[in-house]
């Protein structure tokens, strides 16, 4: 499984960005999909999680009500929209994909390259 994140930008404090992890593989739908990510000098961090059929999604309490994640299989492809989004969740951001679910970034296996959103304020 290959992976892109793609959608990060410059956006002012309380907007909204929507982030895309494609995938190629036929076996995406079977995986679960994590998003983490990484700002200068911090060690990376869970941001959210969506199971492979899309039923239970799990978030930071960071990003808690203001994040959300779905997925269409049918496009290999999870979107997780930010809204409200702070300075603080200035980032690289990064998808990966694992056979569970999990908040911990050694759950995933496959890694795509990070996207950065950077929220100015």
């Amino acid at each position: 499984v290959q992976l892109q994140a793609s959608g990060g930008g410059l956006v002012q404090a309380g907007g909204s960005l929507r982030l895309s992890c494609a995938a190629s593989g036929r076996t995406f739908s079977t995986y679960a999909v994590g998003w983490f990510r990484q700002a200068p000098g911090k060690e990376r961090e869970f941001v959210a999680t969506i199971s492979w059929n899309g039923v239970t999604t799990t978030y930071a309490d960071s990003v808690k009500g203001r994040f959300t994640l779905s997925r269409d299989n049918a496009k290999n492809t999870v979107y997780l929209q930010m809204n409200s989004l702070k300075s603080e969740d200035t980032a690289v951001y990064y998808c990966a994909a694992g056979r569970t679910s999990g908040t911990y970034s050694r759950t995933y296996t496959y890694w795509g390259p990070g996207t950065q959103v950077t929220v100015s304020s």
